[in-house]
C-alpha cells in the first residue's frame, strides 16, 4: 500500500499518495460539517455559536498534537528515504513517549482551566454553560487524537496514506449516526454532539494502532531499540517542536480572530462558525497536498535526489494552482447557496455576514494554497523554522490589521486581514526559495 515517492513520475505519485490524504481530511471535515448542520438545524443560533467557536478551540489544540506527530514523520521519511530503518525505530520509541507525555498534560490542562479559557475567548453569557456543556467532553479525546495521528503520520511517511483514511472514513459514518442518534433521538443537545465526537475519535484511534501493531510489526521498535539517543531526539526536537510551534502559532492566530469575533455578537459568531467550516472545506485539499508535498521532499531528500526535488516544486505549483483558481471561482458564485446549507434562509443577517466572509476569501485560495505548499517544502527540506517564519508573518499581520480595523471596518476589516497576511508570507518564503535554495 506504500506510494514510493523517489522514483516514477512525480505528478503522478504526489496525487497518489495524497489523494487518500485529502479524501480522508474531506470526510473529517464532512463529520465537523455533520456537527455544525445538525446542530444549526435543530439546536438554534446558539447552539451554533458555541460549537462553531469549540470547533476554533479545538483545531488550535489539536494543531499543537498534529504539528508534533507531523514533525516526527518528516524525520521518518527522511530515515526511510536513506534505508535508515534502525534508527527510524529509534525515533518512533524516542517521540511516541514525548509526544504522549505532551498531549496527557495538555489534555489535563484543559480540563482543569477550561473557565479562564472560555472567558479568555470571549465567550458570551448566553452560551457559556452550552459552550462549557460541549468542551469538558470534547477535551477528553486529545489524547486518541494524539493516538490517531501519531500512528497516521507514521503510515504517511512510508508512503501509506491509504490506511489513516480507511479509519477516518468509519469514524465519520459512526460521527454523523451518533450525531442524530443522541441530538435528534435522545435530545442530547451539544453535549450529544461532543460524545458523538469523542466516540469517533476513540474508535479511530484505536483502530490505527491495532491495525499498525497486528499487520505492520515491521516499523515498530524492538527491545534492542528502546533506549534514548541525543542525537535523534535532538532532530525530533528539531523538527516536531518547530512544525509545532508552525501549526499552533497558525491556529492560535485564528483563535484570537475567535475572539474578536465573539466580541460582535451571536449573529457575527453564527455566521463567521458556518462560514469558517466552508472556508476550511474549500482549501483543505490544497493543505494536504502540502502535506503530502513535505512527505515527497523529505523522502527525496533522505535519498540525496535533489533535481527530483526541483522537479517536484515545479508540479506541486502548477496542480495547487489549477486547484485554487476552480475552487475560488466555485465559492464566490455559490457563497450563499453554501451558507444556507448551515443557515435558515430566514436569518438573512447571519447569511450576508457569511456571504461577504466568502466572497473575500474566495478570490484569494490561490494565496493559502502557495502558502501551503512553502510549509510543505520548508518542513521537507529540514528546515521547519522557515515555516514558523512565515507563519508568525501570516498570522501577525491578520492579527494586528484586525484588531487594528475593526473597531474602524467592523467585521469586514477582519475577513480582509486574513488573504493579506496569506499573501504577505507568500512574498516572503518566495524570495527566500529564490536566493537560498536556488529556485531559478
Amino acid at each position: 500500500m506504500e506510494t514510493k515517492l523517489t522514483e516514477g513520475k512525480i505528478t503522478k505519485s504526489l496525487l497518489l499518495f495524497s489523494l487518500p490524504m485529502i479524501l480522508g481530511n474531506l470526510l473529517q471535515q464532512l463529520y465537523n460539517v455533520a456537527d455544525t448542520f445538525i446542530v444549526g438545524k435543530y439546536l438554534g443560533s446558539e447552539a451554533l455559536a458555541a460549537v462553531g467557536s469549540s470547533f476554533t478551540l479545538m483545531t488550535f489544540l489539536t494543531s499543537i498534537i498534529l504539528g508534533l506527530c507531523m514533525g516526527s514523520g518528516i524525520l521518518f521519511s527522511m530515515l526511510y528515504g536513506a534505508k535508515e530503518i534502525d534508527k527510524m525505530k529509534v525515533s518512533f520509541f524516542v517521540s511516541f513517549i514525548g509526544v504522549g507525555i505532551i498531549s496527557i498534560l495538555l489534555e489535563g490542562i484543559c480540563i482543569v482551566a477550561i473557565n479562564p479559557i472560555l472567558v479568555f475567548m470571549n465567550i458570551p453569557t448566553d452560551v457559556y454553560q452550552i459552550t462549557y456543556d460541549y468542551l469538558i467532553i470534547i477535551f477528553i479525546g486529545i489524547f486518541f487524537t494524539f493516538i490517531y495521528n501519531y500512528f497516521a503520520s507514521l503510515l504517511r511517511s512510508l508512503g501509506n496514506s491509504k490506511i489513516p483514511l480507511i479509519f477516518l472514513a468509519i469514524a465519520s459514518i459512526i460521527n454523523i449516526v451518533l450525531d442524530i442518534f443522541f441530538i435528534v433521538s435522545l435530545n442530547m443537545g451539544v453535549s450529544g454532539a461532543a460524545l458523538a465526537t469523542l466516540i469517533a475519535q476513540i474508535f479511530s484511534a484505536l483502530g490505527i494502532m491495532i491495525y499498525v501493531l497486528v499487520f505492520k510489526k515491521e516499523l515498530l521498535p524492538q527491545r534492542q531499540h528502546y533506549y534514548f539517543d541525543k542525537e535523534i531526539f535532538k532532530k525530533i526536537k528539531d523538527y516536531s517542536l518547530l512544525t509545532c510551534i508552525q501549526q499552533s502559532v497558525m491556529n492560535f492566530g485564528i483563535l484570537l480572530i475567535q475572539g474578536l469575533v465573539n466580541s460582535f455578537g451571536i449573529i457575527t459568531m453564527s455566521a463567521f462558525a458556518a462560514a469558517v467550516k466552508i472556508d476550511s472545506f474549500a482549501y483543505m485539499p490544497v493543505q494536504d497536498f502540502g502535506n503530502a508535498f513535505a512527505t515527497f521532499i523529505a523522502q527525496n531528500k533522505g535519498a540525496a535526489l535533489e533535481s527530483r526535488i526541483k522537479e517536484g516544486l515545479k508540479a506541486a505549483i502548477k496542480a495547487a494552482t489549477i486547484f485554487c483558481l476552480i475552487i475560488s471561482c466555485l465559492v464566490f458564485i455559490f457563497a450563499d447557496k453554501l451558507m444556507m446549507i448551515f443557515i435558515d434562509p430566514s436569518k438573512h443577517e447571519i447569511i450576508r455576514q457569511g456571504v461577504e466572509y466568502l466572497q473575500i476569501e474566495g478570490v484569494c485560495y490561490l494565496g493559502i494554497g502557495c502558502l501551503f505548499l512553502l510549509y510543505g517544502y520548508y518542513r521537507g527540506i529540514g528546515k521547519p523554522g522557515i515555516s514558523v517564519v512565515l507563519t508568525v508573518v501570516s498570522l501577525g499581520t491578520r492579527v494586528l490589521l484586525a484588531y487594528l480595523l475593526a473597531p474602524v471596518f467592523a467585521t469586514t476589516a477582519i475577513w480582509w486581514s486574513i488573504p493579506i497576511g496569506w499573501f504577505l508570507a507568500d512574498f516572503i518564503g518566495i524570495v527566500y526559495g529564490i536566493k537560498k535554495e536556488d529556485w531559478l
